[in-house]
Parts: structure tokens; C-alpha cells; sequence
């Protein structure tokens, strides 16, 4: 079984939350897999270019357990909802449900206007510690997917009541339509999810015990 973290958008794999919980599985001695979704080119990322990692990452690979933050929390329910058969079981961190229309709304109009007349537009990559700019084709494809991907596998969301950056509802609203597949934890704290990583394990850790003591589908 193949796990894997999918860092959220100008993050990487040096974020806090992903080296923490990749220290707590390899206590349980699972290892997991932190790619770089920023490579080859910060500036040609898409949602599109992130499954076809995806895909090539998992393989063959019989089954797998994707950990998803923000924009990678969005990319495994659709890789997920996508692929029913191979995805085993998510783990959701604050995921940018509703991308595209959430993204234009919340961006200054002006700024998204020269953004979609020049093709290019500078952000602030947090991983990399300066800004970076970033095609327009990163919108236009986000608009190509559902805003709420709906996978088929066990799934646990980690939603912080606090969150500016993605309205806290839509992790409501995402469990509501999963019907019986997923669960919501819903901490106090903001998008970040940092403020306490042992509760935030503690949340995880349970979710996979109840996963793991399922039969095998």
C-alpha cells in the first residue's frame, strides 16, 4: 500500500504538517511519500499537471492512501474520484473545495484581470521564500473540475472553524454529499492547521485504526 502527501498550493515537501505526519507513520512503520508538486516549473502548475503526477507516482501500485492539504486536499478527491479502484482512503486537511470560482472570487478584480491579459501573475511561494509567478492556465484549469470531487473510498476532513482562505462550510458541505464516506473533525484554528499537530495526529491516527480494522474490498 502506497501513501502519499500532496502539499498545498506555493507549499512543498518541507511543509510542517507533512514532516510531522510523516514522522508519526514511520513510528507505525509506514512510510510516506512527500512529492514536490512545484517541479518541474512552478509556473506551468495545474491541477491537470498534478494528477498526471499522480499517476505516475502511484504506478501500478495496487491501492493507495493519499494525505491532501489545501490544494493537494482538492487534487487526491479528484485523483481519488477519478481512479475508485485503486484509491484506498483520503485524509483531507483544510481541501480547496470549489477551486476555480472560490479562486476568481476572492482574488482583487483588477489584478485577476491583468492576471488573465498577460497569461502571468506573481504570488507568494511560501515554500521558496519569494515571490513566483504563475500562468493563467492555472485557473483555466482548475475551472475544468468539479468543485466537489466525490471519491468513493473512507474519507476523514480536517477543517479549521477559523479558516480565511477556504470558507469552512464547503468541508460541511463536501461530507454532507459523501453521503456516509467521510467525516468532519473541525479544530479552532485557522487555515494552517499548526497551532496543535499532536491533536491533529490524534485525529488521523483514529481515522486509519478504524480504516485499517475494515476487511480488504
Amino acid at each position: 500500500m502506497r501513501h502519499l502527501w500532496l502539499h498545498g498550493f506555493a507549499s512543498g515537501p518541507t511543509s510542517s504538517k507533512g514532516q510531522f505526519v510523516k514522522q508519526r507513520l514511520q513510528e507505525r512503520g509506514i512510510e510516506l511519500e512527500i512529492p514536490d508538486l512545484n517541479e518541474p516549473a512552478f509556473f506551468d502548475l495545474t491541477v491537470t499537471r498534478m494528477l498526471e503526477r499522480l499517476d505516475a507516482l502511484t504506478g501500478a501500485a495496487g491501492g493507495v492512501v493519499l494525505f491532501g492539504s489545501s490544494l493537494g486536499g482538492f487534487t487526491a478527491a479528484t485523483w481519488a474520484a477519478l481512479h475508485p479502484d485503486r484509491a484506498r482512503a483520503l485524509v483531507l486537511l483544510a481541501p480547496a473545495f470549489e477551486l476555480g470560482p472560490r479562486w476568481s472570487a476572492r482574488m482583487d478584480p483588477a489584478e485577476l484581470r491583468q492576471w488573465r491579459r498577460t497569461g502571468r501573475h506573481a504570488f507568494d511561494h511560501h515554500a521558496r521564500g519569494r515571490k513566483e509567478e504563475l500562468s493563467y492556465a492555472f485557473l483555466e484549469d482548475a475551472q475544468r473540475y468539479p468543485g466537489f470531487p466525490l471519491p468513493r473510498c473512507p474519507t476523514l476532513v480536517i477543517q479549521g472553524a477559523l479558516d480565511d482562505v477556504v470558507d469552512p462550510a464547503l468541508a460541511g458541505e463536501f461530507v454532507r454529499r459523501m453521503e456516509g464516506r467521510a467525516s468532519l473533525i473541525e479544530l479552532q484554528e485557522g487555515h494552517e492547521l499548526t497551532a496543535d499537530l499532536p491533536g491533529l495526529w490524534r485525529g488521523i491516527e483514529r481515522f486509519l485504526g478504524d480504516y485499517e480494522a475494515r476487511p480488504t474490498p
